[in-house]
């Protein structure tokens, strides 16, 4: 078996097909989110995707033997990380009923860099180095490029993007707020119990605020939903932390830059979303970003 440091700087050839491939389903993640909000208000397709997921990851947790029992001094942290979760997600689906697919699928890959700056002034242990600054520059030059893109865009878009925008601040603040208070938790609990938590509020919120909780029920909104909270929510997330087990988030978040691109090219092609020059322009500065902070050599070995 190779070592942690071997392992993170050799992948057997399957492995990469399966990181690209995982990276490819959670940039199409705010295109199955647009396809589903035709047909459902933003807070009641955010209550059936997470309680989806919740109940789908309850019963592989139980199937794979996994711990259920949380120590009592967490529960009130789980609930804290899953009022943040809630907002969050309301903010972004929000947002994504004004926002192109594309805008979502690049704005969500300012996470990292948001997550750089707060873990350097929070928690004191990342640091922006010149290399990592270049990068977080060349991405919200990226951003910047496209909020000032007026052409062919509906009314309320700009409007969209900004709520998107903090929407991640609320999300990187959640992944640094885990990383304080549940550093000590099973993996699949800090996903599991937010979602449960989470589940009831949206449903309370979608009867309250939603314009209007079902729209229409057809085969596109269904399989929106089911991408969302199965095969995004539920089968990449075990895949994705089987892989972190194994290889470490280094050598993985090398390859979080086929994300943005991935969204952006189904965005295209499921939505027929146009390509601006802005976008085009915003797109290739964030994966540049990206590149810049992550990307390491990598070297394939064989399979064994």
């Amino acid at each position: 078996m190779p070592t942690a440091a071997t392992s993170q700087d050799h992948f057997p050839p399957a492995t990469v097909a399966v990181v690209v491939t995982l990276c490819a389903i959670f940039g199409a993640n705010p295109v199955a989110i647009k396809i589903s909000l035709a047909g459902l208000g933003p807070l009641t397709t955010a209550a059936a995707r997470f309680a989806i997921a919740a109940i789908i990851i309850f019963f592989w947790a139980m199937a794979t033997r996994r711990p259920l029992r949380v120590p009592r001094k967490h529960w009130m942290p789980i609930a804290a990380v899953g009022g943040i979760l809630t907002a969050q997600i309301s903010l972004f689906y929000v947002g994504m009923t004004r926002a192109p697919a594309s805008h979502g699928a690049i704005l969500s890959n300012l996470l990292p860099f948001f997550v750089l700056i707060a873990g350097h002034y929070v928690l004191k242990t990342e640091r922006v180095t010149v290399r990592k600054l270049a990068g977080m520059v060349m991405a919200f030059t990226g951003v910047a490029v496209m909020l000032v893109d007026k052409s062919g865009l509906q009314p309320g878009v700009r409007t969209g993007d900004y709520i998107i925008l903090a929407a991640l601040a609320l999300w990187a603040g959640r992944i640094i707020a885990t990383k304080i208070i549940l550093a000590d938790c099973e993996p699949f609990h800090l996903v599991l119990y937010p979602f449960v938590f989470a589940a009831p509020l949206f449903g309370i919120g979608g009867v309250l605020f939603d314009p209007q909780m079902i729209i229409r029920l057809d085969v596109p909104v269904l399989l929106g939903l089911a991408y969302q909270s199965v095969v995004v929510a539920c089968v990449g997330f075990i895949a994705w932390n089987t892989l972190l087990k194994k290889f470490g988030a280094a050598s993985l978040h090398a390859f979080i830059f086929i994300m943005p691109i991935a969204g952006v090219c189904f965005s295209a092609v499921l939505l027929g979303e146009a390509i601006t020059p802005h976008l085009l322009t915003a797109l290739v500065l964030v994966v540049a970003g990206l590149l810049v902070i992550h990307y390491r050599p990598l070297r394939l070995r064989q399979a064994s």
